[in-house]
Protein backbone atom coordinates (compact mmCIF):
# COMPACT_ATOMS: atom_id res chain seq x y z
CA UNK A 1 0.00 0.00 0.00
CA UNK A 2 1.66 3.13 -0.74
CA UNK A 3 0.00 6.16 0.70
CA UNK A 4 0.86 10.12 0.45
CA UNK A 5 4.43 11.67 2.91
CA UNK A 6 1.78 13.57 4.71
CA UNK A 7 -1.11 10.76 5.16
CA UNK A 8 1.84 8.69 6.68
CA UNK A 9 2.92 11.74 9.27
CA UNK A 10 -0.52 11.92 10.18
CA UNK A 11 -1.09 8.27 11.05
CA UNK A 12 2.40 8.15 12.92
CA UNK A 13 1.12 11.07 15.23
CA UNK A 14 -1.82 9.57 15.53
CA UNK A 15 -0.33 6.52 16.73
CA UNK A 16 1.71 8.12 18.97
CA UNK A 17 -1.53 10.02 20.32
CA UNK A 18 -3.49 6.32 20.58
CA UNK A 19 -1.06 4.84 22.60
CA UNK A 20 -1.26 7.57 25.06
CA UNK A 21 -5.00 7.24 25.15
CA UNK A 22 -4.55 3.70 25.95
CA UNK A 23 -2.40 3.83 28.66
CA UNK A 24 -4.27 6.62 30.43
CA UNK A 25 -7.33 4.07 29.54
CA UNK A 26 -9.52 5.21 27.17
CA UNK A 27 -10.49 2.07 24.68
CA UNK A 28 -12.64 4.85 21.96
CA UNK A 29 -12.32 7.86 20.14
CA UNK A 30 -13.94 9.94 17.91
CA UNK A 31 -12.37 11.48 14.48
CA UNK A 32 -13.25 14.79 15.90
CA UNK A 33 -11.76 14.23 19.56
CA UNK A 34 -8.40 13.05 17.41
CA UNK A 35 -8.45 15.50 15.05
CA UNK A 36 -8.67 18.13 18.18
CA UNK A 37 -5.82 17.00 19.34
CA UNK A 38 -3.65 17.14 16.41
CA UNK A 39 -5.01 21.07 15.23
CA UNK A 40 -6.54 19.14 12.37
CA UNK A 41 -9.89 18.35 11.15
CA UNK A 42 -12.47 15.60 11.92
CA UNK A 43 -12.95 15.59 8.03
CA UNK A 44 -9.18 15.07 7.76
CA UNK A 45 -8.82 12.06 10.22
CA UNK A 46 -11.64 10.26 8.18
CA UNK A 47 -10.20 10.78 4.80
CA UNK A 48 -7.00 9.41 6.21
CA UNK A 49 -8.23 6.47 8.12
CA UNK A 50 -10.45 5.44 4.78
CA UNK A 51 -7.12 5.30 2.79
CA UNK A 52 -6.12 2.45 5.34
CA UNK A 53 -9.19 0.59 5.49
CA UNK A 54 -10.54 1.71 8.78
CA UNK A 55 -14.22 2.87 8.96
CA UNK A 56 -15.20 0.86 11.70
CA UNK A 57 -17.14 3.84 13.76
CA UNK A 58 -19.19 3.02 16.23
CA UNK A 59 -21.44 4.91 18.64
CA UNK A 60 -18.24 4.97 21.32
CA UNK A 61 -16.11 5.62 18.50
CA UNK A 62 -13.16 4.06 16.86
CA UNK A 63 -11.91 1.23 19.27
CA UNK A 64 -8.20 2.53 19.82
CA UNK A 65 -6.32 -0.57 20.01
CA UNK A 66 -8.10 -1.91 16.93
CA UNK A 67 -6.89 1.33 15.34
CA UNK A 68 -3.58 1.47 17.00
CA UNK A 69 -2.90 -2.46 15.49
CA UNK A 70 -3.65 -1.56 11.72
CA UNK A 71 -1.97 1.86 11.56
CA UNK A 72 1.30 -0.47 12.68
CA UNK A 73 0.89 -2.94 10.21
CA UNK A 74 0.56 -0.15 7.71
CA UNK A 75 3.54 1.71 9.31
CA UNK A 76 5.83 -0.81 10.28
CA UNK A 77 7.75 -3.99 8.73
CA UNK A 78 7.10 -7.33 9.18
CA UNK A 79 10.71 -8.21 10.63
CA UNK A 80 11.20 -4.30 11.73
CA UNK A 81 14.19 -2.11 11.02
CA UNK A 82 17.79 -1.83 12.19
CA UNK A 83 19.37 1.87 12.52
CA UNK A 84 22.49 3.82 13.00
CA UNK A 85 23.04 7.33 14.29
CA UNK A 86 26.26 9.33 12.33
CA UNK A 87 27.71 11.75 14.82
CA UNK A 88 27.40 11.23 19.10
CA UNK A 89 27.06 15.00 19.42
CA UNK A 90 24.48 16.34 22.36
CA UNK A 91 22.12 16.11 19.24
CA UNK A 92 23.26 12.77 18.58
CA UNK A 93 23.50 11.15 22.30
CA UNK A 94 19.50 13.13 22.72
CA UNK A 95 17.98 10.76 19.65
CA UNK A 96 19.73 7.82 21.04
CA UNK A 97 19.07 7.89 24.49
CA UNK A 98 15.18 9.16 23.69
CA UNK A 99 14.10 7.16 20.59
CA UNK A 100 16.02 3.33 21.68
CA UNK A 101 13.11 1.02 23.25
CA UNK A 102 10.41 3.40 22.17
CA UNK A 103 9.29 1.04 18.57
CA UNK A 104 9.74 -2.46 18.49
CA UNK A 105 10.18 -2.32 15.09
CA UNK A 106 12.49 0.47 14.80
CA UNK A 107 15.89 -0.21 16.99
CA UNK A 108 18.60 1.82 16.84
CA UNK A 109 21.96 -0.89 16.51
CA UNK A 110 24.68 1.26 16.29
CA UNK A 111 26.39 5.07 16.78
CA UNK A 112 29.46 6.02 14.75
CA UNK A 113 31.52 9.43 15.50
CA UNK A 114 35.30 10.76 14.56
CA UNK A 115 36.23 11.13 17.99
CA UNK A 116 38.70 8.79 19.46
CA UNK A 117 36.94 9.71 23.39
CA UNK A 118 33.88 8.87 21.86
CA UNK A 119 34.62 5.46 20.06
CA UNK A 120 33.83 2.19 22.09
CA UNK A 121 31.86 3.94 24.54
CA UNK A 122 28.10 3.19 24.69
CA UNK A 123 24.96 5.46 25.14
CA UNK A 124 21.69 4.11 26.40
CA UNK A 125 23.55 0.64 25.80
CA UNK A 126 24.47 1.33 22.47
CA UNK A 127 28.00 1.10 20.77
CA UNK A 128 29.95 3.80 19.19
CA UNK A 129 31.98 2.92 16.40
CA UNK A 130 34.82 4.32 14.38
CA UNK A 131 33.03 5.89 11.30
CA UNK A 132 35.69 4.03 9.31
CA UNK A 133 33.97 1.03 10.48
CA UNK A 134 30.66 2.08 9.18
CA UNK A 135 30.30 -0.41 6.34
CA UNK A 136 30.96 -3.62 8.21
CA UNK A 137 28.78 -2.70 10.93
CA UNK A 138 26.04 -1.83 8.86
CA UNK A 139 26.19 -5.51 6.86
CA UNK A 140 26.43 -7.39 10.32
CA UNK A 141 23.51 -5.42 12.34
CA UNK A 142 21.28 -5.15 9.10
CA UNK A 143 21.22 -1.81 9.40
CA UNK A 144 18.86 -0.02 6.76
CA UNK A 145 18.40 3.19 8.34
CA UNK A 146 20.99 6.12 8.79
CA UNK A 147 19.99 9.28 10.80
CA UNK A 148 22.68 12.29 10.30
CA UNK A 149 23.24 14.44 13.32
CA UNK A 150 26.94 15.11 12.18
CA UNK A 151 28.26 18.61 11.27
CA UNK A 152 27.03 20.22 8.44
CA UNK A 153 30.82 19.90 6.86
CA UNK A 154 30.59 16.71 7.26
CA UNK A 155 27.56 15.53 5.52
CA UNK A 156 28.79 15.38 1.77
CA UNK A 157 31.34 12.91 3.18
CA UNK A 158 29.26 10.99 5.18
CA UNK A 159 27.01 10.68 2.10
CA UNK A 160 29.33 8.40 0.21
CA UNK A 161 29.85 6.56 3.24
CA UNK A 162 26.14 5.68 3.33
CA UNK A 163 25.68 5.11 -0.28
CA UNK A 164 28.65 2.72 -0.21
CA UNK A 165 27.21 0.83 2.36
CA UNK A 166 23.72 0.60 0.90
CA UNK A 167 22.20 2.11 3.41
CA UNK A 168 18.46 2.18 2.07
CA UNK A 169 17.05 5.56 4.06
CA UNK A 170 18.32 8.72 5.98
CA UNK A 171 16.72 11.02 8.05
CA UNK A 172 19.08 14.15 8.24
CA UNK A 173 19.18 16.45 11.13
CA UNK A 174 21.83 18.73 9.23
CA UNK A 175 21.25 21.86 7.39
CA UNK A 176 23.19 20.94 4.57
CA UNK A 177 20.72 19.77 1.85
CA UNK A 178 22.60 16.25 0.49
CA UNK A 179 21.99 14.48 -2.88
CA UNK A 180 21.46 10.51 -2.76
CA UNK A 181 20.95 8.19 -5.80
CA UNK A 182 16.86 7.16 -6.13
CA UNK A 183 17.74 4.12 -4.30
CA UNK A 184 17.98 6.17 -1.03
CA UNK A 185 14.92 7.53 0.47
CA UNK A 186 15.91 11.02 2.12
CA UNK A 187 14.19 12.88 4.88
CA UNK A 188 15.74 16.26 5.58
CA UNK A 189 14.99 18.19 8.58
CA UNK A 190 16.34 21.80 9.28
CA UNK A 191 15.83 23.10 12.57
CA UNK A 192 17.05 26.22 11.89
CA UNK A 193 13.67 26.91 8.82
CA UNK A 194 11.25 25.31 11.62
CA UNK A 195 12.59 27.92 14.16
CA UNK A 196 12.43 30.92 11.84
CA UNK A 197 9.38 29.68 10.27
CA UNK A 198 7.66 29.88 14.16
CA UNK A 199 9.23 33.18 14.59
CA UNK A 200 7.86 34.34 11.56
CA UNK A 201 4.11 33.52 12.38
CA UNK A 202 4.68 34.66 16.11
CA UNK A 203 5.81 38.19 14.69
CA UNK A 204 2.95 38.06 12.26
CA UNK A 205 0.26 37.36 14.70
CA UNK A 206 2.10 40.37 17.46
CA UNK A 207 2.03 42.49 14.51
CA UNK A 208 -1.91 41.67 13.71
CA UNK A 209 -3.02 42.09 17.68
CA UNK A 210 -1.15 45.95 17.44
CA UNK A 211 -3.26 46.95 14.38
CA UNK A 212 -6.43 45.95 16.02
Amino acid sequence: MKLPEKTIERLSEYRRTLFNCLSNGKTHIYSHELANLHSNTAVQVRRDLMLIGFSSMTKKGYDVKELIDLISRILDSKDGQNVAVLGMGNLGKAITTYFNGKRSKLNIKATFDVDPEKIGTFQSGVMCYSINEFEEVVKRENITIAVITASPNAAPVLAGIIEKAGIKGVLSFTSTPINFSDNIYYEGYDMITSLEKVAYFVKERSLKKKSN
